[in-house]
């Protein structure tokens, strides 16, 4: 089988981006490993490797031995709450959001999803005083629904965009076809939309969990009780010390990592087809 020239061009073009990319990635993750199996006081010794790896710090965080992980397990039980009720309700708001403006053509839907997406050009960091504000005056502050609700807020624009995308290629045959067999705009949204929308539910509930998972500053602004924040406000605790534990807050980080790495490899061959669907248009 004879290679043109152009596909090996090709070819060595794109391992020539992927390699750099895939290293600029992994790196921190290896920094991250090496760390949490480093002894304690050594870990930046220089070492490409710990002379004596240990999983002694995983032990501390696993049993809660350290006092800033007095509440690790209460509080990365917090971070999932947060993380699947934000997933689950972004997915209900966006997917009838999209039903209504894509198939049953709402009148003024599309202005309605272009006002939201216009917030975009806001940067998350400067609503979040506004929406301290909004939770301290409906009673909501140091309340895990007052984060899951700034979640829901900031991820619906964005998963209504994509699945009316996605909806929009639906053939609009199979709305007709089940509306003369008697069919109610339910019916139609229970039988015919969501069944074909399957990779793109999966897409944007996954985003819009995995956003919450990683969220930091409005956790930080909005909840302030131990037993209350999730596990990535708890970790900037770590650096209020004098003395940083860096391998302890490492082992932790590396836990914190492993619940979205695993739901994105989970959930991968979705992603790409699920967030990208009706970006193209035929």
């Amino acid at each position: 089988m004879k290679l043109s020239w152009r596909k090996v061009s090709r070819e060595a073009q794109l391992l020539l981006v992927g390699i750099p990319v895939l290293l600029w990635t992994l790196i921190p993750v290896y920094h991250l490993l090496l760390f949490a199996i480093s002894p304690p006081g050594k870990a930046t010794s220089g070492r490409l490797w710990p002379q004596d790896p240990t999983f002694q710090n995983f032990d501390i965080v696993l049993n809660q031995k350290h006092f800033y992980l007095t509440h690790f397990w209460v509080q990365i039980g917090n971070s999932l709450l947060i993380a699947v009720a934000t997933g689950l309700i972004t997915l209900f708001v966006a997917t009838c959001a999209a039903f209504a403006i894509s198939r049953l053509k709402v009148r003024g839907g599309r202005t309605v999803l272009n006002l939201a997406l216009f917030t975009y050009f806001i940067p998350a960091a400067f609503l979040a005083v506004p929406m301290y504000k909004t939770m301290a005056v409906y009673g909501l502050l140091n309340n895990r629904w007052s984060m899951i609700l700034a979640m829901v807020t900031i991820a619906s624009p964005y998963c209504i965009w994509v699945l009316k995308q996605a909806s929009d290629k639906l053939p609009w045959e199979l709305d007709e076809a089940a509306r003369i067999d008697g069919a109610t705009p339910l019916q139609l949204f229970r039988l015919v939309y969501l069944p074909l929308m399957v990779p793109s539910l999966v897409a944007v509930g996954t985003y819009a969990l995995l956003l919450a998972w990683n969220e930091y500053l409005y956790g930080f602004l909005l909840l302030s009780k131990e037993v209350e924040i999730p596990l990535a406000v708890a970790l900037g605790n770590f650096l209020n010390a004098d003395d940083s534990p860096w391998e302890i807050l490492m082992a932790t980080g590396f836990i914190y990592a492993l619940p979205p790495a695993a739901i994105y490899y989970a959930f991968k061959r979705y992603m790409v087809s699920g967030l990208t669907a009706g970006a193209v248009k035929s």
